[in-house]
Parts: C-alpha cells; structure tokens; sequence
C-alpha cells in the first residue's frame, strides 16, 4: 500500500553530490541546478539522471540521482557541440532562408559543413552566419523540446522541405517524437543540448573548400587556438566516401531505411562493396607501379577499421600484380613485460611505440630487405616475452615478394626510420563514416567502430559490451595519441566504411548493449548507442558477401583470422 501511495506523492527524492533534496515532482532539472548547484551551476550544461544524459530542460518526475556534466567532460562536451550546430542553422536561416546547410565529418577540432546546392558557400556568407551565432549567444535564446505526434512531425518537416527526416519518421514506430527548436530552426531531437543559446560562447566558424569549418574549443580549453587543422588526404577520402553515396542515392539514414522496405538493399550491398574492391585494386595497382622500390607495406588504423581484412584483401589484389606479399607481425617485437612502459594510472601502455623493441626490428628488417635469411621472434603473450631463440622463424625475402607489416604505428615514422622512404608503401585505413542520420546530425567515425569492436569482441574474444565499453575511452586515448597525428603521412587512405553496414550490425549491437546493467557507469554510453541505432531497420547478414570487411564483425568471413 505504501509503495502505491509513493507514486501519487507531489515530490520526489533527488540524491545529488552526497545530500538528499525533496522537490515537486516535474520540476525542471534547470531550476534544481539553479536552487542547489552552487555558484559553479552555470557550468553545468546537462546531467546525468539515473545513468541517462538530459537537458537542463528535463523535468524530474520520479525519485533519482542526479550527476552533474560540464564541457570539460565528454558528455557535455557532445552536448555543447550539438548546441552550437543548432545555432549555426538557426544563424544560417536567418542570413539566408534558402541556403540548406548540410553537417558532414570531423576536421581538425571541427565539423565541416557544406550547401546541399552545387554552388559554395561564400566567405562572406559564413562571415556573416559567424556574426549571427554570436548574436544567438548574446540572445540567450531558450531551446526548446517538444514532443508531438509522428503524424505532426512528418507534416512539420515536409513542409519545411527536410525530406530525410520525413522518410527517417515513416519508419519510427512509436507515436511520439521529440522536436527540439533554436529560435525558428528546428529539427528532430536525438540527444540532450543546453538549456539556451547563451551557454555556447566559445566558437569559430571559417570558410574551407566549398563550405565552412565551425570549431570548438577542446575540452579544457576556453579558446580555440591556430588555424584550423588542414588534412587534405583525409579530406579527400571523405569527399570520395561523400561521392560514393551519391552514386548509391543512399545520403542518410532514412534512405537505407527505404531501401530495406522496397527490397533495393540488395543492390546497394553489392554496389558499396564494389566501390571498396575498386579502391583496394587502386591502392595494389599503385604499389604495383612502384614494384622496383618498394618493398615494405606498412598498414595502420585504429580499432574496428577492418585492418585485418583489408590486409587479407589487399594482399590477393598483389598476387594478381605478380606481387607476393608475407606477413610480419608488429605483436612479435613487444619488449619484455617488466620493460613495457606504464601510462598515467600505472598500467602497462602496450599501445606506446616503445612497447617495441625498435632496435631489434629495424635489425631483422634491414636484413630481409637486403635478401639475407634472418629469425624473426616469436613473442609469448602468457610469459610476457620472447620465447627461446632455436623457436624463433626462418624468413628470408624473395625478389618477388614483398613485406607487409599491420599496426597501429604503422604510419608513425619512429618505428621504421632506418629503412629508406622509396622502400616502404604506407596505408591508413579507417571506418570514416559519412552516411548520417539526417542532414544535421552525422554518425560518428567512433561510433562505428564502437559499434563493430563491441560485437568482434562478444562474438570472437569472450568480452562483454560492459567490458569493451569500459576500455573504450582508454582505446580512443591511444588512437588519439599514436595513430591520427600521422594518418596524413599515408600514402594511401581506405575508407572501411560501408552505407549499409549499421544495419546489419544492428541485431547484434542492440542485443549485447542490452546486456549492460543500467546502474553500471557505462550504462551512460550503452543508452547513447541503444538511442542511435533504434532509427535504423535491421538487414540479415545473409546478404553480406563473404569477402567483405564486415564479416570480420559478424563472423562467417571467407578469411581465417
């Protein structure tokens, strides 16, 4: 009886920095901060309620603990980000109503975003767009959530001419969805923004190519610093990735969603995995045409790129070249447990460079590319160290072959410096996603390769989704480290990423992220993905051809791993 009654009482119990607080139930999670956050609530963009990310703009309506996030943390970094998005449509739309501004990649500590006409987006256009943002914040605009009927919301964006979030709506099931807006901008509400326009100051938006870069400040920063960061070689994969889509009419999500109802997903499946068997022919035709230099393929990416079956893929598009490729491990050049340098926290950093007995690699390298036989070392994982020297392998280089190396240091100049330029072939390779959700909200890169890592790792390594998510932010620290600042040294770049993947990867995503119990912290990030991937419709994996990088992920691949 008791426990009946507590459901009609006009307060609830929010436990927050240690205390309790009684308040009226719905009170906004804005007013809460403001009574009880102290003179730092200001800084205070969003919160974590019961292990789930909201808006300042959240009303409270049953008993809860609230945890309070920042721009200096990843949450609210994402939240002031989002925000700052919302303003520079509202900013651009005031400029100029016609302009229909398209959210495309990451680039340097930005996005890029670009018109959805042919014609550029003019420097003084996104002069003007800046001045108007700025204008936004000293306005304090409040941004709003509404929830309305599918039926509404589908009238609502048609007319506006938001045609991908019309058809991303056919396929939403449920009938309510949340509509956030930013003055007289709005859009489909997907994650948590701050309370008003006045909470993002700190921005730059500059022209770049054809459309116009808006950057933030890093996290524990309060100004942006240099110029922006060129990566052309990145740029230029995202643009090809960009022109791929466009051939396939696949540009968001609800694109895909249609094409898993028709049936024309079949096609497109075929299609995108045709565009990748095309680039790996080109990157094997350019090593190929420098057969009389080069010697050594070097393969680098972060996590989940598909490394592994790229390497494999590649390797086959050599033989028909006349190229044969062996395969050296970087794993077997790890330096002894004791000899493994340790991060921050003290634990062993495997991911540093030094990690590797760099001495004894370039020694075994020199000699194979010289054509001498030398033994290679074989590393044993459970002992921390190379096993005995009479275990070590023979292996000597033929003039027909060619060696390929696979490793997150592949592209960082340290670990092959006394081998000659002409002589090594460099590839980064990555899942640079460019299919988004809708015209103003991308899929992130990480995300994807969250998403295929959590199910490699509950399929083929006996992780749970609680365990990879735990080591995720410890992963990205080491990419971020050891792997972006050298992608632009590539001297070729895959895009791993395929338009149709999300969908197939879905059932299993979603069934393992289930898994994680809601009050483990990582259940933070598990309800963020569970969020994103519920717009999409799930494909079988029966149509995924045996040879795709996908396969890797989903198992039943044609390479043995």
């Amino acid at each position: 009886m008791n426990r009946v009654s507590s459901f009609n009482r006009e307060y609830i119990q929010v436990d927050y920095k240690d205390q309790q607080y009684e308040i009226n139930r719905g009170t906004l999670l804005h007013h809460f901060l403001e009574e009880h956050g102290g003179p730092e609530q200001h800084l205070f963009l969003a919160a974590l309620v019961n292990n789930r990310l909201y808006g300042r703009s959240y009303p409270l309506r049953s008993d809860c603990r609230v945890e309070t996030v920042t721009r200096s943390d990843r949450l609210g970094w994402d939240v002031y980000r989002r925000s700052a998005c919302l303003m520079l449509y509202e900013a651009a739309r005031r400029v100029d109503p016609s302009l229909h501004v398209v959210l495309s990649q990451t680039l340097g500590d930005g996005y890029y975003f670009y018109s959805s006409e042919p014609e550029d987006i003019a420097p003084q256009t996104v002069q003007k767009i800046f001045d108007e943002m700025k204008s936004l914040t000293e306005e304090d605009l409040p941004i709003k959530v509404k929830s309305m009927s599918v039926i509404e919301a589908r009238r609502l964006f048609s007319e506006s001419g938001h045609e991908g979030k019309v058809h991303l709506l056919r396929t939403h099931w449920e009938p309510k969805v949340r509509v956030v807006w930013c003055g007289d901008f709005f859009d489909l509400f997907h994650s948590a923004v701050t309370f008003s326009t006045g909470a993002v100051s700190i921005f730059k938006l500059e022209p770049y190519a054809a459309g116009m870069v808006l950057r933030f400040p890093r996290r524990n920063l309060s100004t942006i610093k240099g110029e922006i960061h060129s990566q052309p070689k990145l740029f230029a994969t995202y643009q090809e990735t960009r022109r791929w889509n466009q051939i396939l009419g696949t540009y968001n999500v609800g694109d895909l969603n249609r094409l898993c109802l028709t049936g024309g997903i079949d096609e497109r499946i075929q299609a995108a995995e045709g565009f990748h068997e095309k680039k790996i022919v080109s990157i094997a035709d350019q090593i190929a045409a420098r057969r009389n230099n080069v010697r050594l393929v070097l393969i680098a990416g972060p996590s989940a790129s598909g490394k592994t079956t790229f390497s494999k893929r590649l390797s086959i598009q050599l033989r028909v070249n006349g190229i044969h490729p062996v395969s050296l491990s970087i794993d077997d050049f790890f330096v002894t447990r004791e000899k493994t340098p340790r991060d921050s926290s003290g634990d062993y950093d495997f991911e540093s460079i030094d990690a590797i007995d760099l001495t004894l690699l370039g020694d075994v390298l020199a000699q194979l590319l010289s054509g001498r036989e030398v033994l290679t070392p074989v590393f044993d994982f459970h002992q921390g160290k190379a096993r005995p020297k009479h275990q070590w392998r023979a292996m000597k280089l033929e003039p027909e072959q060619i060696l390929i190396m696979e490793g997150i240091h592949g592209l960082n100049e340290k670990l092959t410096q006394s081998i000659p330029a002409e002589v090594k072939f460099k590839i980064y390779i990555s899942a640079l996603t460019q299919l988004c959700i809708d015209d103003h909200t991308r899929i992130f890169t990480s995300d994807t390769r969250l998403i295929r890592r959590l199910v490699r790792d509950r399929h083929f390594r006996g992780y749970s989704a609680v365990e990879t998510l735990r080591r995720w932010p410890s992963v990205r620290r080491g990419e971020n480290k050891n792997i972006f600042p050298y992608q632009e040294q590539a001297d070729a770049m895959f895009n791993s990423a395929l338009v149709y993947e999300h969908a197939v990867i879905k059932p299993y995503a979603e069934r393992y992220l289930l898994e994680v119990p809601q009050d483990d912290p990582v259940f933070v990030e598990a309800y963020r993905l569970l969020r994103f991937i519920r717009w999409i419709l799930p494909v079988f994996k029966d149509h995924v051809p045996p040879n795709s990088i996908l396969r890797e992920f989903v198992g039943e691949s044609v390479f043995h791993y």
